[in-house]
């Protein structure tokens, strides 16, 4: 059995080419099983800075989790980012690993789960709406739990985004949510 793997996909730079972009890659590498609703969120610690597109990909697994931690940043760079200084920098493309199957790890590189994942509303909505009975690896919480008990913060759901993201780029034949 397959683990399964979620990625964060956020972007404020051109995100709609940009996303996309992110997606026809990793569909081309390990294939895009379902995609959450894709959100316009404001920039985080930055108000002055362009609003993000954010959401979540379930996605084929690799050998290993650090594999795919090679292979998303291989793809940030290929769609133009590059990392500074400023963590909340606007950015092209920004793939994070949220999530692969039950493995926990707490080394610097390759956090798993993600620390976003219990931090971020952004990233803990779109991640339950694509796994709603997910007990979090190591934590041995519902997802839904942890969701429920974070802060408010503005996201507003992209329809037609997420619709065209989904028609072009998600596995035909998974079921997609």
């Amino acid at each position: 059995m397959t683990a399964r793997v979620f990625i964060g996909i956020g972007s404020s730079v051109a995100p709609e080419t940009n996303v996309a972009n992110a997606l026809q890659r990793l569909g081309d590498t390990v294939g895009v099983l379902a995609l959450s609703t894709f959100f316009v969120t404001p920039a985080l610690e930055r108000p002055t800075h362009p609003p993000f597109v954010n959401g979540v990909a379930q996605v084929g697994d690799l050998a290993t989790p650090s594999g795919l931690k090679t292979l998303l940043r291989d793809v940030e760079e290929a769609v133009g980012r590059r990392r500074g200084a400023d963590r909340f920098a606007p950015r092209e493309i920004d793939l994070d690993l949220l999530l692969y199957g039950d493995v926990v790890s707490s080394t610097a590189d390759l956090p798993l789960p993600h620390p976003d994942v219990t931090a971020r509303r952004f990233v803990a909505l779109p991640l339950l709406e694509l796994a709603p009975d997910l007990v979090l690896p190591g934590a041995g919480v519902p997802l839904a739990s942890l969701a429920q008990a974070l802060p408010p913060y503005p996201m507003k759901p992209l329809v037609q985004l997420t619709r065209e993201l989904r028609r072009r780029y998600v596995v035909h034949g998974h079921r997609q949510g």
